[in-house]
């Protein structure tokens, strides 16, 4: 028998036009965020920032019940601050801090 387990779902910006805003999903246990974006129904092509419980995550994290995960599409704009252009890393961490904190 399969054991199922249940996460709480958060898209944002454009991926809201690929479900609600929030949902709870009921998941086979050991399954995948890659598992999570295709039940989704999420386009391939999108690179995502994926985050779970606050924490930026690759594809192949196994997911766990009771686990919040954010999904955001590419993000441009902003100030900018102390961003220079090829500072990607710095970039995702302050969309993650930024964002994840409104969660």
């Amino acid at each position: 028998m399969i054991e199922i387990m249940k996460v709480v779902v958060r898209l944002f910006a454009s991926l809201r036009s690929f479900g609600p805003e929030q949902q709870d999903m009921e998941l086979a246990e050991h399954s995948t965020l890659e598992d999570l974006i295709k039940m989704l129904k999420l386009p391939e092509k999108i690179p995502l920032l994926k985050i779970v419980n606050g924490e930026h995550r690759s594809m192949h994290y196994g997911l766990k019940e009771g686990d919040e995960i954010a999904l955001f599409p590419p993000i441009a704009g902003g100030s900018g601050g102390n961003v220079h252009p090829g500072d990607s890393r710095e970039l995702f961490l302050r969309i993650e801090e930024d964002c994840v904190d409104k969660v």
